[in-house]
C-alpha cells in the first residue's frame, strides 16, 4: 500500500447516518481498491469496469463526506483520512463476518425449549408426523428441551394464545382469530361396543340401526358428533370413553387407530361401520404475531418436510 498523503479535503457534513447494505457494498469495493493498490488492478478482482469502480468510490466519498484517495498520473494514494477510513472499514467488515458466523452457529446449535400441547391418544396414529418431526428436531438441535402436555383441545388453544405453549395439536373445530393453523392429518372414527354388550355377539346382519341408536351411549364432552345416540354418559377424553365401552354397557365412538388394540384382542367390535363413522381433521396451531422463535421455526420446518432431518426424509413426514 502506498504511503498516505499529508493533506485531504474534508467536506462539511452532518453526522453520518446509520450504515446500510449499500454502504457495506461500497466499503467492500474500497477495501479491494486499497488492497489491490489502485483502480486498474481492482478491475480484475471486482469483475467490474474502471469507470464503475471510480463511480463507486465517488459515491462512498460523498456518503462519508471525506476525500479518501488521490488518483491520477502520479498513481493511487490514500489520504490521511482515507487511511483511517480503511482501518475502520476493516474493523466493520470483520464485525459483520463475525456476526454472520455467530448466527450460523446459533442455527447449527439451537438451544431453548419447545412447549407443545397435544390432544390425548394420538400416539397410535399410523401417520406419525408429530413423532417424526420431534425426532427430526432432536437430530438437528440435540440441546433443545421438549416439554409435552397432554391436555384437552380448548386448554391447548388457550395455552398457545397466552404464550404458555409454543405450539399445539388440536382438532379443526372453529377458527380462532389469534391462531394460525397448519393441516396435519385426518383421523377416522367408528362406533364400538365391548365384550358383554347385547350387540357384541350378534351377527353383522342382525345389528340394526334402531338397536344401535337405542343403546346407552357415552359422548365426549369436548366434541360434537354427527350422529344422534342415546347419550347417558359422558367422558372428558378418549380413555374415559374406552373405559365405559369396555364395561359392556355402553356404545361410543373411538378413533380406529386407538380402538385397534382392543378389537384385535376380541374385546371390542365396530357397529355398522358403513353408517356410524366420521372423520376428524387435526391441525398444528401457533400464535399469530408471536415473537420469532428459532426452535419453533425449525420444528415447523421439519414438520412440513422442509427441514434437514438428517435422514428423516419427506416420505416419513408426509405419511
Amino acid at each position: 500500500m502506498n504511503k498516505p498523503t499529508r493533506s485531504s479535503t474534508r467536506s462539511p457534513t452532518r453526522p453520518m447516518a446509520p450504515i446500510g447494505d449499500a454502504d457495506i457494498r461500497l466499503l467492500r469495493v474500497f477495501r479491494t481498491v486499497v488492497e489491490c493498490g489502485g483502480f486498474s488492478a481492482a478491475e480484475v478482482e471486482l469483475n467490474i469496469s474502471r469507470a464503475a469502480i471510480s463511480q463507486h468510490m465517488a459515491d462512498l466519498e460523498r456518503r462519508l463526506g471525506l476525500t479518501l484517495c488521490r488518483r491520477g498520473r502520479a498513481g493511487f494514494r490514500l489520504t490521511d483520512e482515507g487511511h483511517l477510513a480503511y482501518e475502520a472499514t476493516m474493523r466493520l467488515l470483520a464485525s459483520t463476518e463475525s456476526f454472520r458466523s455467530e448466527i450460523n452457529t446459533l442455527h447449527g446449535r439451537l438451544r431453548g425449549e419447545l412447549n407443545i400441547g397435544i390432544t390425548d391418544n394420538l400416539v397410535t396414529m399410523p401417520q406419525m408426523r408429530v413423532t417424526h418431526a420431534l425426532r427430526g428436531l432432536k437430530r438437528l438441535a440435540p440441546e433443545v428441551r421438549v416439554n409435552i402436555r397432554m391436555i384437552p383441545p380448548n386448554e391447548i388453544e388457550r395455552g398457545v394464545l397466552d404464550g404458555q405453549l409454543h405450539v399445539g395439536v388440536v382438532p379443526v373445530r372453529r377458527g380462532l382469530p389469534g391462531l394460525a393453523g397448519l393441516p396435519l392429518y385426518q383421523e377416522e372414527s367408528q362406533l364400538y361396543c365391548g365384550d358383554g354388550h347385547p350387540l357384541f355377539d350378534r351377527p353383522e346382519g342382525a345389528v340394526t340401526r334402531g338397536a344401535v341408536e337405542a343403546a346407552d351411549a357415552v359422548a365426549p364432552t369436548q366434541a360434537q358428533l354427527p350422529h344422534e345416540l342415546n347419550n347417558t354418559a359422558t367422558a372428558t377424553d378418549r380413555e374415559g370413553v374406552a373405559f365405559l365401552i369396555l364395561t359392556g354397557c355402553y356404545v361410543g365412538f373411538l378413533p380406529t387407530h386407538y380402538a385397534r388394540q382392543w378389537v384385535e384382542r376380541g374385546m371390542m367390535r365396530a357397529l355398522l361401520p358403513d353408517t356410524f363413522h366420521h372423520a376428524l381433521e387435526f391441525q398444528v396451531v401457533t400464535k399469530k404475531g408471536a415473537q420469532p422463535n428459532l426452535v419453533l421455526e425449525r420444528f415447523l420446518d421439519v414438520l412440513r418436510g422442509n427441514g434437514d432431518g438428517k435422514g428423516l426424509g419427506a416420505e416419513l413426514l408426509l405419511t
